[in-house]
């Protein structure tokens, strides 16, 4: 695992500000590992069969998060841009179970008060029940990462982005925390990634203009 150095103790430090800022929206992760999203595990066997009721709501809502995510593309208003991501979130935060989502809530609720152990408790319940719900993945990946836990943290954010491929915060999170590793090539692609999806998300665009002059030697 690499090891700070004083010349990034702060970007470190900042970048922990920063996730714990974005921790209503989740993010985060990075080891000393190959960046090649896509390697989530397979559904757990304990995986709870939804209703048909559940299985319906679950498919509307991935309707309209699509929905969403496409108008957040196209979009050149900040103002427009700022409530489509917040719908999105929202949107990102119904997974189609009642259960899995009563222990979303609470495990939100857990890390807010800084039980961190019991928030990591419902994060690993709301995955063992719905294993290709993304924002479960997401919001673990954070606990791991404010816990030292690179791997472990980097591995969730691969999940996450397996099960939405357009989350723009796991893809943020991956490249801040690249960039605070000294990676820089790794994040820019990240923070491509992100802009892809949402070519107005301000983390990236700065961290993208950051790095085109290390990586590529010019500013944007």
């Amino acid at each position: 695992m690499l090891v700070p150095g004083a010349g990034r103790t702060h970007t470190a430090a900042m970048v922990r500000l920063l996730l714990l800022s974005l921790s209503a929206f989740g993010l985060a992760a990075c080891g000393d590992k190959t960046f090649s999203p896509g390697t989530a595990s397979p559904a757990s066997a304990t995986q709870e069969p939804a209703s048909s009721a559940e299985a319906e709501e679950a498919e509307e809502q991935k309707n309209i998060s699509q929905e969403l995510l496409d108008k957040l593309k196209a979009t050149t208003d900040e103002a427009e841009a700022t409530m489509l991501e917040e719908e999105i979130w929202e949107a990102w935060l119904i997974s189609g179970s009642a259960t899995v989502d009563t222990l979303m809530k609470r495990g939100l609720e857990y890390q807010e008060s800084e039980d961190l152990e019991a928030a990591r408790d419902a994060f690993d319940k709301a995955i063992a029940i719905k294993p290709d719900y993304a924002e479960a993945w997401n919001r673990r990946a954070v606990l791991f990462f404010n816990d030292g836990k690179y791997d472990e943290a980097i591995a969730d954010l691969e999940s996450a982005i397996t099960y939405e491929p357009r989350h723009f915060g796991a893809w943020i999170g991956l490249a801040m925390i690249f960039e605070s590793v000294d990676r820089p090539d790794a994040a820019l692609k990240a923070y491509d990634k992100a802009l892809e999806f949402h070519p107005m998300a301000q983390a990236a665009v700065q961290g993208k203009r950051r790095l085109d002059r290390v990586v590529n030697g010019r500013a944007l």
